[in-house]
C-alpha cells in the first residue's frame, strides 16, 4: 500500500509540475503576442476607443440637451424663472449634440464598418475642426453658467427640483448636473490625446498622416483653453464638496476662492494646554478653522473661526509636554496648533507661509513707493522705453472696463490685472502674456497682449495662432471668402440688425457674422452642417428672407433683392449638406457686384 500511495503521489506531482508548465508557457505566449502588436493594430484599437468613448459622449449630450436643458426650459415658460436664464447655462449644447449625433458619430461607425479597406480617421476628425468654434463658444460661457446654476438653484424651488429630480434618475449616474456640463469641456482634450498617440502609430509615408497632423493642430489651440476651463471646474467641484461638509452655512463657493491645504489638526486650550481635534481648510484667502461633528448625515464640520490671510503671521512654538506645535496668529484670533508630526508640522507651516507671500504679492499696491517715484512719469510709457522703465500704474477705481478689450471688470470672471510693462489696467484675457522685463532684472512679468508684441516682435502668422479659431478679423475672411454681403438678421424673437456675413473659403461650412467688414472680431458664428433651410419669406416686409433652423436654434436672414438672397442660398444649401462650392470664384460677392441700393446700405 505504501508503495502504490508513493507511485499515486509520484503521478499527482508529474502532473501537477506538467499543468503549471502549460499555463506558464501560454502566459508567456500570450505577452509575446501582445508586445508584437503591429502598429496597424494598434491604430485600429485607437479608431475603436475613438468610436466608443464617442458612443458614451453622444449620450451624455443626450442628457444635457434632451433632458436637463429641455425639463428647464419647459418650466421657464410656465413663468417659473426667466427662459434666457436656462439659453445662457447651456449655451449652444444643442448644436453640439446635433453635430456629435448627427454626423461625427455616425461617419465614426461607417469608418469602423469600412476600416480593412479605409484605415484612416485624420480625415473625419479634419470635419471636426471647423465645428470647435461651438466649443470655444461653450467653454467661454462655461464660468457664467456655474455662476447661474449655484444663483438660480438658491433663487428658485421649482430650478432646484427640477434638477435634483433629474440627479436622482439612473441615467445621471449619481453625478451632478455641473459634472455633466463639464463632459464636453473635457471633450476636446480627449480628442488630442488619441490623436497624438494615433500619430505615434502613423508611419510619416500614410496617406492620412496631412490629415491627422492638421487635425491635430487645430485641436490642441481649442484644447488649451478646454483645459484651463477645467481646472477651474475641479476647483469648484471641490468647493462645493467644501460648502456641503460644512453644512451649506459658508459663502465659499466663489471662482476666485482656491483650496491649498486642509487636514485634521490638534489645538492646544489656552489655559490648561489640553488638545482638542479640530480641522483646517486653507484657502488662497482665508483659514477655515473647524470643529467636527459626529453625525452619521448632514454637515461633517461646523466653522468655529475665519482668520483671513492679510496680517497672518506664521510661528514655530517648542512645548515639551506637546511637540510638533506652531502658532497661527491672524487679526480675528491667534491659534496654537499641534501637528501630527514634525513633518505633517513643517508642511502646514510651508503652505501657509506660501499662501501669506502668495497674497500680499497680489495685493501689493507700490502707492507710497511708486506713485512717489515716478508720479512726474506720462501714463503710457513710449514703444522703446517698454519692458526697460518701470511704468506708473493706473488705479483699479480710474477705470470700470479693460482698458485693451473694453470689457467691464466684475468681481467674479472679469477681475483687474495690471499690465507690468504699460501699467494698464487689464483683464485676464488681455493680461495672459509673459515677458522679460529688463527693469526687473529681466524676470518674466505678466503683461497684456500689445506689449508682449512689442517686446517679443511677434509675428502676424504667431498672434492669429495664439488668438485660436474665434477671433478671425472681418477683413481677412472676407478677402476670401466663398461669399460676404450685408444681410438683415434676426434670432428668434429679437429685432432685426445689420450685420456683415461672411462664408471663408477656407471654412466653407461656416458663417461668420460682423457688425461691420472691418471688425477685427466676429459678433457670432453659425456652423451650418445639419441646419434646415426654409426659403419661405417671413413677411411681405421682408420679401427676399430666408431661415436656418436646427433643434432649439432659429436664425432669420434677409437680402437687399432676390439675386442677392439666391447666391447665398445656393452656398448655404451645399454647407448644410456638408458639401463646398466645386467652383467658389463664381459664387464671390463683393460690393462691386451688388447694386446700387446695396452698396449704400453697406457705407
Amino acid at each position: 500500500m505504501q508503495i502504490i500511495g508513493a507511485l499515486y503521489f509520484q503521478f499527482f506531482f508529474f502532473f501537477f509540475l506538467l499543468l503549471l508548465n502549460y499555463v506558464f508557457f501560454s502566459v508567456l505566449r500570450a505577452a509575446l503576442i501582445f508586445l508584437q502588436e503591429t502598429d496597424e493594430q494598434k491604430r485600429h484599437k485607437i479608431a475603436n476607443e475613438l468610436l466608443q468613448t464617442e458612443k458614451a459622449y453622444v449620450s451624455r449630450l443626450d442628457l444635457l440637451d434632451g433632458v436637463f436643458y429641455s425639463r428647464l426650459l419647459e418650466e421657464a415658460n410656465r413663468g417659473s424663472f426667466p427662459p434666457e436664464v436656462i439659453n445662457k447655462i447651456f449655451s449652444n449644447i444643442s448644436s453640439i449634440n446635433a453635430f456629435h449625433s448627427k454626423f461625427l458619430l455616425p461617419e465614426l461607425e461607417k469608418r469602423m464598418q469600412e476600416w480593412t479597406t479605409t484605415p484612416r480617421i485624420g480625415d473625419i476628425l479634419q470635419k471636426l475642426a471647423p465645428f470647435l468654434k461651438m466649443y470655444g463658444e461653450y467653454v467661454k460661457n462655461f464660468d457664467n453658467a456655474m455662476e447661474l446654476v449655484k444663483m438660480w438653484t438658491e433663487r428658485s424651488p421649482q430650478f432646484k427640483f427640477i434638477i435634483q429630480d433629474i440627479q436622482k434618475e439612473k441615467v445621471c449616474g449619481n453625478l451632478t448636473l455641473q459634472h455633466h456640463m463639464l463632459e464636453p469641456v473635457q471633450r476636446i482634450p480627449r480628442y488630442e490625446m488619441l490623436l497624438k498617440d494615433y500619430l505615434r502609430k502613423l508611419p510619416q509615408d500614410s496617406l492620412d498622416w496631412k490629415d491627422a497632423e492638421k487635425s491635430l493642430e487645430i485641436i490642441s489651440t481649442a484644447a488649451s483653453h478646454s483645459n484651463s476651463a477645467i481646472r477651474k471646474m475641479e476647483n469648484l467641484k471641490k468647493l462645493l464638496e467644501i460648502y456641503e461638509m460644512l453644512g451649506e452655512e459658508e459663502d465659499i463657493v466663489n471662482p476666485s476662492n482656491e483650496l491649498i491645504k486642509e487636514g485634521q489638526i490638534l489645538k492646544l486650550a489656552a489655559r490648561n494646554t489640553s488638545a482638542q481635534e479640530r480641522y483646517l481648510f486653507l484657502f488662497n484667502n482665508m483659514l477655515l478653522y473647524c470643529v467636527p461633528k459626529f453625525s452619521l448625515v448632514g454637515s461633517k464640520f461646523s466653522v468655529r473661526t475665519r482668520v483671513g490671510i492679510d496680517g497672518m503671521k506664521i510661528i514655530e512654538t517648542h512645548n515639551e509636554e506637546y511637540p510638533h506645535t506652531f502658532q497661527v496668529s491672524g487679526k480675528e484670533r491667534t491659534l496654537e496648533l499641534q501637528a501630527s508630526s514634525e513633518q505633517d508640522k513643517e508642511e502646514w507651516i510651508k503652505a501657509l507661509q506660501s499662501t501669506i507671500e502668495a497674497f500680499q504679492q497680489r495685493n501689493e499696491t507700490f502707492r507710497n513707493a511708486i506713485a512717489k517715484e515716478y508720479e512726474d512719469m506720462p501714463v503710457d510709457v513710449s514703444n522703446a522705453e517698454l519692458g526697460k522703465r518701470a511704468p506708473r500704474w493706473i488705479r483699479d477705481n480710474e477705470v470700470t472696463m479693460c482698458m485693451k478689450c473694453k470689457e467691464p471688470f466684475n468681481a467674479l470672471t472679469r477681475r483687474r490685472h495690471h499690465c507690468r510693462a504699460c501699467g494698464h489696467v487689464v483683464c485676464w484675457k488681455c493680461s495672459d502674456y509673459k515677458a522679460h522685463l529688463e527693469y526687473d532684472g529681466n524676470k518674466l512679468n505678466k503683461v497684456c497682449k500689445d506689449c508682449y508684441h512689442v517686446i517679443i516682435g511677434c509675428t502676424d502668422s504667431e498672434e492669429k495662432k495664439r488668438k485660436g479659431i474665434l477671433e478671425i478679423e472681418s477683413a481677412e475672411v472676407s478677402g476670401n471668402s466663398v461669399i460676404c454681403s450685408f444681410l438683415q438678421y434676426m434670432e428668434k424673437s429679437k429685432p432685426w440688425q445689420k450685420a456683415w456675413c461672411v462664408i471663408p473659403k477656407q471654412e466653407a461650412l461656416v458663417l461668420y457674422m460682423y457688425g461691420a467688414p472691418q471688425d477685427v472680431k466676429a459678433l457670432a458664428t453659425i456652423p451650418l452642417l445639419g441646419y434646415t433651410v426654409d426659403d419661405t419669406p417671413k413677411s411681405a416686409d421682408l420679401p427676399h428672407s430666408f431661415k436656418l433652423t436646427q433643434s432649439k436654434s432659429v436664425h432669420s436672414f434677409a437680402a437687399d433683392n432676390e439675386e442677392l438672397k439666391q447666391k447665398w442660398l445656393k452656398v448655404i444649401h451645399l454647407a448644410v449638406k456638408g458639401e463646398t462650392p466645386e467652383c467658389q470664384n463664381e459664387l464671390q460677392v463683393n460690393l462691386e457686384e451688388q447694386p446700387e441700393s446695396s452698396k449704400r446700405s453697406e457705407c
